[in-house]
């Protein structure tokens, strides 16, 4: 968090949800992301084997009102444009441009069936209605980078051959062994219990798999401090069958607070299910477990996953990705709220555009301070750091 403002923002979702809180809402609740920032939406595979553009990461899901999301995605495309040098002008034109998105795209769902909602989805056709020549062909490198990054073309970096065998090469700071003698057997507990979670059909495939390692894998800015690790399988035993699964810690939402509590006793399960509900296709490996009273989400490891670097995003591509951020974000909340009182209340103007691009630039504004105080507070050694090197 202390790198920059928006490395602050991606960190900070505990903070904003208390700032939202005292803004005024409609009423109108959707199934939230919970930290729907720029670097929380991607490309993904959905189990056809087809990339898609969509949000994912889902820590914080939880019903909400849907006006949260949409100054979160606001603020963060502001902050991403001051760290790459964009100007006051272009962060306004690339916020207006996502809002005018949302708006557009949750006008044309309020009109659909809601069944045709749901198949709603931003492929590699539909994402060419929301951006223009230049920045579809950036996306159909990005697409093609995605397709290579899997679990199976990244196995042997992760591991290697031990006698008749296989083990998770370490790879300090990222991935450690875990110190416990009997991390793997409670790795394997935690395993069967996970497959409980999973569909008759599903558990059918994971079951003929075994666990052969674990290690600790670090994780990402606003997901530091929760434990993390990866695990390794084996299939068919006749041919080289690994299968890679990141196994990560779930804590109470941080919106728990300010909407009411999670209906799920298990908080990796109010994870899956609200990925189900607002992500177009999840990972068919997707379930939930508890070990050690910690509750743990499981899905595959990368599976064709890519996120745009926000460093790399130019005054063009920050408009773009942030029109498809919009898009994605309206189709996520149609999936859950009621997209014709939304659409009522954005109505056929740009009023609504304007106030929370104004919003934004503010909230930006006070993002910089509280890094700044955080800067300060670390030099004068009243916020303790380590840093790895």
């Amino acid at each position: 968090m202390s790198l920059s403002p928006f490395a602050f923002l991606r960190g900070a979702a505990a903070i904003m949800a208390s700032d939202l809180a005292t803004t005024p809402v409609t009423g109108f609740r959707v199934q939230l992301c919970g930290d729907a920032h720029l670097s929380n939406f991607g490309i993904f595979a959905t189990p056809e084997r087809n990339e898609v553009f969509d949000i994912n990461d889902f820590d914080e899901t939880l019903a909400g009102p849907w006006e949260w999301d949409l100054k979160r995605l606001a603020t963060s495309i502001v902050l991403a444009g001051r760290e790459n040098g964009c100007s006051r002008a272009q962060n306004h034109r690339a916020v207006r441009r996502t809002l005018r998105t949302y708006r557009e795209s949750m006008t044309r769902y309020a009109t659909m069936r809601f069944l045709d909602v749901w198949y709603e989805h931003l492929d590699q056709r539909s994402i060419s209605k929301h951006v223009n020549r230049l920045e579809r062909r950036e996306i159909g490198l990005a697409m093609r980078r995605a397709r290579r990054r899997t679990g199976l073309q990244a196995f042997p970096k992760l591991a290697r051959a031990v006698g008749r065998g296989y083990r998770i090469v370490n790879n300090p700071p990222l991935i450690v062994h875990y110190r416990r003698e009997r991390a793997v057997e409670e790795s394997t507990r935690l395993f069967e219990r996970y497959l409980r979670s999973l569909p008759d059909e599903r558990r059918a495939l994971l079951e003929r798999y075994s666990v052969i390692d674990v290690a600790q894998k670090v994780v990402g800015v606003g997901s530091v401090g929760t434990a993390c690790s990866i695990m390794l399988l084996m299939g068919d035993p006749d041919v080289e069958d690994p299968l890679v699964l990141q196994i990560k810690q779930a804590l109470p939402s941080v919106l728990e607070r300010y909407v009411g509590p999670s209906p799920f006793p298990n908080h990796a399960e109010r994870v899956v299910v609200g990925q189900r509900l607002i992500q177009e296709a999840s990972d068919v490996v997707l379930g939930w477990s508890r070990l050690r009273s910690q509750d743990f989400y499981v899905r595959q490891l990368r599976d064709m996953k890519l996120s745009p670097d926000v460093a790399d995003l130019t005054p063009r591509s920050l408009v773009g990705k942030g029109q498809l951020c919009g898009a994605a974000l309206a189709r996520a909340h149609a999936r859950t709220g009621d997209a014709a009182a939304i659409s009522g209340y954005l109505g056929e103007k740009d009023v609504f555009d304007e106030a929370v691009a104004r919003f934004a630039e503010a909230y930006a504004d006070q993002t910089e301070r509280d890094f700044a105080a955080l800067r300060g507070a670390i030099r004068s050694g009243r916020v303790p750091v380590r840093v790895d090197v």
